[in-house]
């Protein structure tokens, strides 16, 4: 007798009959991760007219399932606000990853490049950060670091070569291999918002928490306002 979940199929074909039962409720094999936002803006005070480049960093047991898996932006120009100067790129991003184990949980990895005095393509910086686990929206921060050189030899060296310390793959900013022998100075910050949907994680045995609450970024004049009341409140 066929379980409720069953759906029991018979034909007839020839004289002879063939019966095939279908379950309508199949095991998953693995569990996905969606992720769809932007790359909304940077702060970098020391630069100007930047371009964002993106890549996600994964583990072997991950594949893309959708999606593009790099990306590069325009060149965005400072936007001075009175809190601040902000590079605005809005670079969308949309990604769909699946995975039968956590492990090598994906990263998103930034590099963001400028001319120099001479108009040579130099990079202004690096920034890494996994995805977010819960799904909803989430507002991210990322610290923006630059490789240094190691002595004032090279570093006039450079200035006059062009040739700046850069890493030479991408994916080597998400992996701490050979990272502690590296110098790195931290200017500024890259704004990313994401939302993340992830499905088949508790089918597979694993918990990633509760969902995030629906939390809208709060605007430049919003922060102006809030700040203007704190100062009141303290006289």
């Amino acid at each position: 007798m066929a379980s409720i979940g069953d759906v029991a199929l018979s034909a007839t074909a020839n004289g002879t009959a063939v019966t095939s039962s279908v379950s309508s409720r199949q095991a998953a094999d693995c569990f996905l991760l969606m992720a769809v936002g932007q790359i909304e803006s940077a702060e970098l005070p020391d630069h100007d007219n930047l371009y964002c480049r993106y890549s996600f960093v994964y583990g072997q047991d991950w594949a893309v399932a959708a999606g593009l898996e790099e990306g590069i932006g325009q060149i965005a120009q400072k936007r001075v606000d009175g809190s601040g100067s902000l590079l605005v790129w809005n670079l969308p991003l949309d990604i769909s990853f699946k995975s039968t184990n956590p492990f090598g949980w994906p990263q998103l990895v930034v590099a963001i490049y400028g001319l120099d005095l001479f108009g040579r393509d130099v990079v202004r910086g690096y920034g890494c950060v996994h995805l977010p686990m819960t799904p909803g929206r989430h507002w991210l921060k990322l610290p923006v670091f630059v490789p240094q050189p190691s002595s004032r030899i090279q570093a006039i060296s450079s200035w006059l070569t062009g040739r700046y310390p850069e890493f030479i793959e991408l994916g080597f900013v998400a992996r701490s291999r050979g990272r502690e022998v590296t110098q790195v100075s931290t200017q500024g910050h890259v704004t990313v918002m994401l939302n993340i949907v992830t499905k088949d994680l508790k089918t597979l045995g694993y918990s990633a928490g509760q969902p995030a609450l629906p939390v809208d970024m709060p605007t430049m004049a919003q922060s102006r306002v809030s700040a203007a009341a704190g100062e009141k409140k303290t006289s």
